[in-house]
């Protein structure tokens, strides 16, 4: 078996100076033999250069790494995955690796299911997945499926901050593998987790948009992710919008028809939100509490009593000039005038409401906005929005322009003209004999 470990040593050494095709078809024949001798690959990656090697030294690790946790832990510790990751990572050749795109997805998705299941070094994990990312895509609109195994790993780590420059970029390019089922997947949980990590910021603008993607995405089925995603899409509406949002009318009909009967206790939830009581929002969450914690959304649910009570307090500020701190805790059911003291404080902090509170006499006094438009700051945020709005329609020109030259559309338009063509002419013929 040893001589076969040097025949696959040479082959790479051979072809990774020439054909990468040939190298990429030789190495996925190898990988079985790679697998039955992972006690000794060690003493093979010594005999390769990272960067020189770097297809073959991959297909190395990845013969490493076993499918569960438990069988990898036996042949590594976790010190020395984390060490062979991250070297691989900083010397490979990004050109040679994007030859064989599916192993090197493949490769890091194991490696983050190691450290997930493993619950140790996680947040290690994060940085060399990063900039796995940044080898192998083309450009910083292009998602790969390493992304969601970003995000993940973020999300166990409660590190948000590296997933974030991923996230804020709009993305116009999707890299497909041989797996469509798996490219799908990968899709649906980059915009699921990403929506959990804005809503773990507290952005629930963005925090929508990300769940709302995953819910309208095109499926003859509704997956497990989309479901889960539409219930935090159902509550981070509510927090974000006061309403609970009906499903996109872009959604698969598949997906409309049983989203809701699989999501009674969040519709129970908006329909009590929207009712404006306090109390009945509380009993629904007290009857459905074992479902929310079983979901873990009880953090969103704990949030969407907290915004009815804000909303009852803007209601407040459209009718009344001045109330007293015992006013405002009995209209909007808050258990005592110092709990109603620490909500309009936060609302004023946050910009919400315009009030002051006069501590002395236990009052009230609320206010019109006092922004004037006039500011500095506000010039420059109108500035950042109109730059954001022009880079975006620049965007949308230059897909526009690759769908109209794409062979494919062409051939279909034209396709479609030739077949209406010959019946305007007859008709024009016929019209002309006439």
């Amino acid at each position: 078996m040893a001589s076969a470990l040097e025949h696959y040593v040479n082959k790479v050494r051979n072809l990774s100076e020439g054909n990468v095709r040939e190298l990429v078809d030789y190495l996925n024949e190898s990988l079985e033999l790679l697998t039955r001798n992972t006690n000794i690959l060690d003493n093979v990656l010594e005999t390769l250069d990272i960067q020189q090697h770097s297809l073959g030294y991959m297909y190395i690790l990845l013969a490493k790494f076993a499918d569960t946790p438990a069988a990898t832990q036996a042949l590594l510790d976790t010190d020395t995955v984390v060490k062979l990751l991250r070297n691989f990572t900083n010397l490979c050749n990004g050109e040679q690796v994007r030859s064989a795109p599916n192993q090197f997805f493949e490769l890091y998705n194991r490696f983050t299911y190691y450290l997930i299941h493993g619950k140790t070094h996680v947040a290690l994990g994060i940085p060399i997945v990063a900039q796995a990312v940044e080898k192998i895509r083309l450009c910083d609109s292009q998602l790969t499926p390493m992304h969601a195994d970003l995000c993940v790993l973020c999300l166990s780590a409660k590190i948000f901050k590296p997933a974030i420059a991923f996230l804020d970029v709009d993305i116009t390019e999707i890299v497909t593998t041989n797996d469509k089922s798996n490219d799908a997947k990968s899709f649906l949980l980059y915009y699921y987790y990403g929506g959990m990590i804005y809503a773990a910021l507290k952005n629930f603008t963005q925090a929508l948009y990300f769940f709302e993607v995953a819910i309208t995405t095109p499926a003859l089925a509704m997956s497990h992710i989309m479901l889960e995603a539409y219930k935090k899409y159902i509550l981070v509406s509510i927090i974000e919008l006061g309403k609970m949002q009906p499903v996109p009318k872009s959604a698969s009909q598949v997906i409309s028809r049983f989203m809701r009967p699989l999501s009674h206790a969040y519709h129970e939830l908006g329909t009590a939100y929207g009712n404006g009581s306090s109390e009945e929002l509380r009993n629904v969450v007290l009857k459905h509490r074992d479902t929310y914690e079983r979901d873990k959304n009880f953090g969103l649910v704990k949030q969407v009593i907290a915004s009815l009570y804000k909303k009852n307090i803007q209601r407040l500020t459209k009718t009344f000039l001045t109330l007293s701190l015992a006013d405002v805790a009995s209209r909007v059911q808050l258990g005592s005038p110092a709990e109603a003291e620490k909500y309009i404080f936060k609302m004023i902090k946050s910009g919400e409401i315009y009030a002051t509170i006069d501590q002395r006499d236990g009052m009230v006094i609320f206010k019109d906005s006092s922004e004037k438009y006039n500011t500095p700051e506000m010039f420059l945020k109108v500035q950042s929005d109109v730059a954001k709005v022009m880079e975006l329609n620049k965007q949308l020109l230059k897909m526009e322009e690759e769908i109209v030259l794409n062979p494919v559309f062409v051939k279909k338009a034209v396709g479609t003209q030739d077949e209406e063509l010959p019946h305007v002419k007859g008709y024009a013929y016929q019209s002309m004999e006439q």
